[in-house]
């Protein structure tokens, strides 16, 4: 399932006194931001609807000023809040690229290894875990993964914490831990089990 919404930047902090406020871009790309007439700002578990003023270029960030918050104090009960647009003001995605909202989700799953260590593609998948977040760490990007709890792959002290809860575990997204992505799927395959130890 795709969803119609993505985001595409979020709110890092008041700039002056009127209300603007810097944009961090999720893709790294500013130009899909620069023409937005309305965004959904998302956090703590709500979401909200603006209208935007204007959108300004500086050194290596935008500045956004939306209508209705008007102070530095407006800004800061939104500060680190999502920017979510429709799908189609997205940056365009180049091969390899995914949106973070389509990540999360998704199956990871493992292909059991042979008699020979080597993976086995003829057998079927086995989902050791969901994706529940995609953050950003010093050297890269963290699948947040919430472990399986029927997974027979997984003992039972990697899928559950000392007190019985299910567990989260961060996994490096990077070709070394993770491969074919699939988000149509909603799929991905994690190259090594002890990851989730």
């Amino acid at each position: 399932m795709v969803l119609e919404q993505v985001t595409v930047g979020f709110v890092r902090g008041a700039h002056g006194v009127t209300g603007e406020f810097r944009v961090e871009s999720a893709s790294g790309e500013f130009e899909h931001i620069l023409v937005l007439r309305e965004v959904t700002l998302r956090g703590s578990g709500e979401q909200k609807i603006f209208k935007v003023e204007y959108v300004k270029p500086a050194d290596s960030t935008l500045y956004m000023k939306l209508a209705d918050i008007d102070s530095p104090d407006e800004v800061r009960k939104y500060n680190r809040w999502e920017i979510v647009v429709p799908r189609k003001y997205a940056a365009p995605l180049n091969k390899n690229e995914w949106y973070i909202d389509d990540l999360k989700q998704c199956s990871l799953v493992y292909f059991d290894e042979d008699k020979d260590g080597l993976k086995d593609k003829s057998a079927s998948a086995v989902k050791v875990g969901t994706v529940t977040d995609v953050l950003e760490g010093g050297g890269g990007y963290l699948f947040e993964v919430s472990i399986s709890e029927n997974c027979s792959l997984l003992s039972k002290d990697i899928r559950y914490t000392a007190s019985g809860k299910s567990r989260s575990v961060f996994v490096p997204f990077n070709y070394e831990h993770i491969r074919n992505v699939d988000v149509k799927r909603k799929e991905i395959e994690l190259m090594h089990l002890w990851i989730l130890e």
